[in-house]
């Protein structure tokens, strides 16, 4: 019988069917990880030919073939910072060199040659002259219902053709000095203190710049002349009378010393606005005195601001101020180009804008 500690079992040896699964186990690892390796190394390096054979690309059994030489496109090099292209320049605006025609030019088919003949560049026509007369037929009420208009049927339509061509036409217009509407219509014109119609120097009646009915009149009229073509509004006698015996004119409504400034300057802006809505290529300009570049305001109500403000060219006979100083004092208000034209009396060069007005 044989002796049996407590707690303690016999010893057997070690089991040899636990050994070869440990040997097949192994194996099967090693196999594993071959299998693993081949297919990460046939991923990354294996090659299929143009003829379907396979191979490895294997990094160190490249060799360097000479490489065959490519076609290329030319090279072509871009600065990284191109010269800029030039801006154009500006065109440079033609000097004006106007001559004032009698209206019969309007329909003879001489404006042309007379202009050239003058040495101008530009034809001036008295559309509304001082004397209240219009120098086409209108279809303004006010106009028609004083015999201000002309009368002559077939004058708009020579007009029309004379501004279809290529000579520049300003159209002249009195505004307020003016013979015939006052006469017709006695409530819309200065009056003296004796409620006559005053008269200027030269016996000539004014509308009042006051009155709405006469500014919506005048702007009615600038919007019929650009319609005939005209390329420039030219207003004269744009404010109120500056002769005659200024001490009878009436003070009250129709001329109120202390407002002359504010309702010229808004009359401008009225005309301006017209224009611009309906006929924006036509441009706008107004005679003065020099006495505006000088910094003073003119007894007629005109204002260096409002002239400046509203106009695109202005125009003025020059005794005191030599045309460089008055255009000077233009372009440092803002105008450009050509914004001044001096009224001569006779033709001045070719390279400089003059006009000669009768």
């Amino acid at each position: 019988m044989r002796n049996r500690g407590y707690g303690y079992g016999a010893y057997r040896g070690r089991s040899r069917s636990r050994t070869v699964l440990k040997v097949i186990i192994a194996i099967l690892v090693v196999v594993l990880i071959l299998v693993a390796g081949c297919y990460v190394l046939l991923e990354r390096f294996g090659v299929y030919g143009s003829d379907g054979s396979f191979h490895l690309d294997l990094p160190f059994a490249r060799t360097s073939p000479t490489p065959e030489p490519e076609e290329t496109e030319p090279l072509v090099v871009v600065s990284k910072d191109p010269e800029p292209t030039p801006s154009p320049t500006p065109e440079i605006e033609e000097v004006l060199r106007a001559v004032e025609l009698p209206r019969s030019a309007l329909t003879d088919g001489t404006a042309q040659s007379q202009v050239e003949a003058a040495g101008g560049n530009a034809a001036v026509f008295d559309m509304k002259a001082d004397d209240g007369t219009l120098g086409y037929v209108s279809s303004v009420e006010l106009a028609t219902k004083t015999g201000a208009s002309a009368t002559d049927k077939t004058i708009n339509q020579s007009i029309l053709a004379l501004n279809s061509g290529e000579l520049y036409t300003v159209a002249r217009v009195s505004c307020f000095r003016d013979n015939t509407v006052p006469y017709n219509e006695p409530s819309l014109g200065v009056k003296t203190n004796k409620n006559y119609n005053f008269r200027d120097a030269d016996d000539i009646r004014w509308l009042s710049a006051t009155s709405t009915k006469a500014q919506q009149y005048i702007i009615d009229l600038c919007l019929e002349l650009a319609g005939l073509g005209f390329d420039e509004i030219l207003l004269d006698n744009s404010g109120y009378p500056t002769s005659g015996y200024l001490n009878t004119i009436k003070v009250g409504e129709a001329y109120d010393p202390s407002q002359l400034k504010t309702v010229v300057s808004a009359f401008y802006a009225d005309v301006k606005a017209a224009l611009e809505a309906q006929y924006p290529d036509v441009m706008l300009s107004v005679v003065t005195d020099e006495q505006l570049f000088h910094g003073g305001d003119g007894d007629s109500g005109q204002s260096f601001n409002a002239l400046t403000t509203n106009a695109d060219r202005v125009w003025a006979p020059l005794t005191e101020t030599t045309p460089q100083e008055a255009k000077a004092s233009l372009s440092g208000a803002g105008m450009i180009g050509e914004c001044l034209i001096p009224i001569v009396t006779q033709a001045g060069a070719a390279t400089e804008s003059w006009a000669i007005l009768n």
